[in-house]
């Protein structure tokens, strides 16, 4: 189904938001003629909107002028059996100061004033008389060519010898294909043929000129020199300057001509969320964050053995390196910004590099599957941008990620009891050396009372290094068991941030230019629909 007509100024804004859109998507060609319509249309539409301005076209020898004389029933416009023979723009006016303006814009200089109009309705018709078409002077078809472009209605004059002429017919005809509301062909000098030939021959005119693509356009039979049909023609310019719509008509035309000429951007395909995911957790990959991950567990387990294993033993763990601090993601960083705060990660090597160059490229190609190549080739730009940045961008990521890296509650109770234990241990040995020592020294003995036959020192030595001993078992299985749930809640924390940057940096830029490219085919379809 066809779009639904859209009223001349959202077509003009569409055509605006096209030019907007398609900034680097369009070739500079093509962006001028839209800037050249929207140009135009802008100008036209301030100028003298009461006036309608009519262009007669035509080739060498078609009788023009002397159809314009005809029309005006004066001698305004030059004729001579040479040829060429009109070299420059001539408007005849019946209120020549409300359209000063208008004909300047148009760079039309030769005017003539006439009182009475060609019909009662015409007296603010602008009627103008060009060179040929088909002049041998480039300066000349120069001048009708522009001002095909710019008029608001088109006669075109052809004769009964060349009205199928191909050149006429393919090169300046058919390209106006779509101003076929504000189109009139007119065969002058019928004169020149016998009276039952011109109906075949306007029958003829029709079809060439339907084959031009304008079916619609009114074709008239006239004669300049006996002035057969001049009344039908009048009464034709009549109605296009009484309706006034002949502006509006014409520049709607351009538009849809113009709007047709630029190429679609095609259908994006929109990434699912599962596709962003598996980018996300790519890239993670790549930045190191199951690296990390590990880093938190091996960490937290390293600090927690320090704090709650045998004090006498638990203080040699300081001399291993802490994983996270290595990485420079300690809990000792946590005050430093990390937008400048760099961690001590290895740079991505060429294996990470090229897991996201692949990861971003493919999410970036299957997004553009549907666009035109110009279009893809953007979001291929947009991703080889991201991918550039990405490496620095994913290191802050990991940088400013809080980390569970922080103390559990429970070390500090278990640090308190393994204190207990070790003192405990300790004050059996020191009272069993006291008891053993002290004689040989001819100091008193000390006593050494007994529980169920045990020696108490020896309980306190056992009970400490059991307890000791239970206390560490006990909090290497809390330390593990907590650890593994910390590493799952780093990466996932290091994912969460891992995927802010690559939305940021990668999918919303390439969801922008696949908005981008969704506005630009909405927009041109409107301009279009005419």
């Amino acid at each position: 189904m066809s779009p639904k007509p859209a009223n001349l100024d959202a077509r003009l804004e569409a055509l605006r938001v096209v030019r907007e859109t398609g900034e680097g998507r369009l070739t500079d060609a093509r962006a001028r003629e839209l800037d050249a319509v929207l140009a135009q249309a802008g100008e036209r539409r301030r100028l003298s909107p009461e006036h309608t301005v009519v262009g007669v076209f035509g080739a060498t020898g078609s009788g023009k002028s002397s159809l314009v004389n005809a029309l005006v029933g004066t001698e305004v416009a030059v004729t001579h059996v040479r040829r060429p023979t009109t070299s420059e723009a001539h408007a005849v006016a019946w209120d020549a100061d409300g359209g000063a303006d208008l004909l300047d814009w148009l760079g039309v200089r030769e005017r003539t004033q006439l009182a009475t109009p060609i019909d009662p309705r015409a007296r603010s018709l602008l009627l103008l008389d060009l060179p040929d078409v088909d002049s041998v002077e480039a300066a000349h078809r120069a001048i009708a060519e522009r001002l095909a472009a710019q008029v608001d209605a088109l006669v075109w004059v052809v004769d009964p010898q060349k009205y199928a002429d191909e050149v006429l017919h393919a090169q300046f005809i058919a390209p106006h294909a779509r101003h076929a509301a504000v189109t009139l062909v007119v065969l002058n000098q019928i004169d020149l043929l016998p009276a039952a030939e011109v109906p075949r021959v306007v029958e003829s005119l029709r079809g060439i000129v339907e084959r031009d693509g304008i079916p619609r356009a009114r074709i008239l039979a006239v004669s300049a020199r006996t002035g057969e049909g001049i009344p039908a023609l009048r009464t034709a310019l009549g109605d296009l300057a009484a309706a006034r719509e002949a502006r509006e008509a014409r520049l709607a035309a351009d538009v849809g001509t113009v709007a047709a000429a630029v190429p679609t951007a095609g259908t994006p395909t929109r990434p699912s969320t599962r596709a962003t995911e598996a980018l996300v957790a790519a890239l993670g990959d790549a930045a190191g964050a199951e690296a990390v991950a590990l880093a938190v567990s091996r960490s937290y387990r390293k600090r927690a053995g320090q704090a709650t294993g045998w004090p006498l033993v638990s203080w040699l763990l300081r001399f291993r390196p802490d994983p996270l601090a290595r990485l420079g993601l300690g809990p000792s960083r946590a005050g430093e910004d990390p937008e400048v705060h760099r961690t001590s990660m290895p740079a991505l090597d060429a294996g990470a590099r090229a897991k996201v160059s692949l990861g971003v490229r493919g999410y970036a190609d299957a997004a553009a599957a549907g666009l035109t190549d110009v279009w893809r080739a953007g979001v291929r730009a947009t991703a080889e941008r991201a991918i550039a940045a990405l490496p620095d961008e994913l290191d802050r990521a990991i940088a400013r990620t809080r980390l569970p890296a922080g103390r559990s509650w429970w070390w500090l109770l278990f640090t308190a009891l393994q204190w207990v234990a070790a003192l405990a241990a300790v004050a059996g040995i020191g009272w069993l050396l006291a008891a053993g020592l002290l004689p040989t020294f001819g100091l008193p003995a000390v006593e050494v009372p007994k529980v169920e036959g045990w020696a108490v020192p020896t309980l306190l030595i056992s009970g400490g290094i059991a307890l000791g001993v239970l206390l560490g078992l006990l909090g290497a299985a809390l330390a593990a068991a907590t650890a593994a749930v910390r590493r799952r809640t780093a990466r996932r924390r290091l994912l969460d941030q891992v995927g802010s940057v690559v939305r940021v940096t990668a999918v919303e830029p390439i969801a922008d230019e696949l908005d981008r490219a969704a506005a630009f085919d909405a927009a041109l379809a409107l301009a279009r629909a005419g």
